[in-house]
C-alpha cells in the first residue's frame, strides 16, 4: 500500500517538480549575463555546499530583477536539510517501534528513505557545489521529504490500528478467562452446597459448628445426631404438614431466617439456627434429646 501511494505521489508531483526546475535555471541564466558583465575572466559562481557556505558572500549576493536572492535559496536549502533529517529521524524511530511491537501491520514494515538520504548526502556535500543547482537539489529534497513524512503517517496509521485490535483480543480473552473463573467458582460453590446438603455433610457441618460456637464434643453430638434423625433424618428439605421445616424443624420454617436468608437452601444456616435454639431453650443437645425422649417434642 505504501508503494502505490508513494508512485501515485511522484506522478502527481512530476509537473510541479518540472516548473521548479525552472526556477534555478531562470536565475541561472540572469546571474550568468551579470557575472559576464562584471569580468570576462569570471565562470559561473561557486558557493561550498549547504553546510559550508560562506555566509558573508550569500548575503551580499545582488539580488536578481524577478529572481530569488541567492541568499534566500541558501536559506531555504538550510531548512530543508534540516526538514529531510527530522523525516528520515521519524521514520527509522517508527520502523524500531514496529520492529519491536511484533504486532501485524501487514506487508509493509519500515519506511524507505534511500533516496532521500541520497539527497541530503548531494545538498550536505563538503565539496564546492554551484549556488544555484542548490535550489535544484533542495526542491528534490522536499518533495522526497515529503513522500518519506507521508509513508511514516501511514505506517504510524498501520500501526496504530494493530495496536488497537492487541488491545480489543486481550480485553476479550480478559473478559472470557475471568467469565470462566467466575462459572468455575460458582460450579465449586454449587458442588460444595449440594455436598454440605447431604445428610453426611450437614453432620460434619453441625459437628463443627457446635464445637466453635459452644464447645461441645463428642458427647452432645451424638445426641444431636439422634435427635435430628427423629426430626428430620438430617434432610434439609424435610417439611411436616404442621409447618415444621427444615432438618431442626423450625415451626414456622421462617423463624430460621434470622441464621440467614438462604434458610431454604442450606442445610448449615438451618443448623446455625437449631444450635442457637437447643442452646437457648434446653442448655445441651443432650437435654434436649432427653425432653424428645419423654415428651416426643422438643
Amino acid at each position: 500500500m505504501l508503494q502505490k501511494t508513494r508512485a501515485l505521489r511522484r506522478a502527481s508531483a512530476a509537473a510541479s517538480a518540472r516548473t521548479a526546475a525552472h526556477r534555478p535555471m531562470t536565475i541561472l541564466g540572469v546571474a550568468s549575463a551579470t557575472l559576464v558583465g562584471i569580468t570576462l575572466s569570471v565562470g559561473l559562481a561557486s558557493t561550498p555546499a549547504v553546510g559550508a557556505m560562506n555566509a558573508a558572500s550569500a548575503v551580499t549576493a545582488p539580488a536578481l530583477d524577478g529572481a530569488e536572492p541567492l541568499a534566500q535559496i541558501a536559506d531555504d536549502a538550510a531548512a530543508t536539510l534540516t526538514q529531510a533529517k527530522d523525516a528520515i529521524a521519524a521514520a527509522e524511530t517508527l520502523t524500531d517501534e514496529v520492529a519491536a511491537s511484533g504486532l501485524d501491520v501487514g506487508a509493509v514494515t519500515s519506511v524507505d528513505t534511500s533516496d532521500l538520504e541520497k539527497d541530503i548526502d548531494k545538498l550536505d556535500d563538503s565539496e564546492v557545489t554551484p549556488v544555484l543547482l542548490v535550489g535544484v537539489l533542495a526542491d528534490k529534497a522536499e518533495e522526497e521529504t515529503a513522500n518519506v513524512v507521508a509513508d511514516t503517517e501511514e505506517l504510524r496509521g498501520a500501526l496504530s490500528a494493530a495496536q488497537q485490535k492487541r488491545a480489543e483480543e486481550d480485553a476479550a480473552r480478559i473478559a472470557a478467562e475471568q467469565a470462566a473463573a467466575q462459572a468455575a467458582a460458582e460450579q465449586q460453590a454449587a458442588a460444595a452446597l449440594a455436598a454440605a446438603n447431604t445428610p453426611d455433610g450437614a453432620k460434619a457441618s453441625a459437628r463443627e459448628q457446635m464445637s466453635s460456637r459452644y464447645g461441645w464434643g463428642d458427647d452432645q453430638f451424638s445426641c444431636l445426631v439422634s435427635l435430628w434423625q427423629k426430626e428430620s433424618s438430617w434432610n434439609y428439605q424435610a417439611y411436616n404438614p404442621s409447618g415444621a421445616t427444615g432438618i431442626p424443624q423450625s415451626l414456622p420454617g421462617s423463624k430460621m431466617a434470622s441464621a440467614g436468608a438462604d434458610w431454604q437452601t442450606s442445610a448449615a444456616t438451618q443448623i446455625a439456627w437449631g444450635l442457637e435454639y437447643i442452646a437457648d431453650a434446653y442448655g445441651t443437645p443432650c437435654s434436649a434429646w432427653s425432653h424428645s425422649r419423654a415428651t416426643d417434642w422438643y
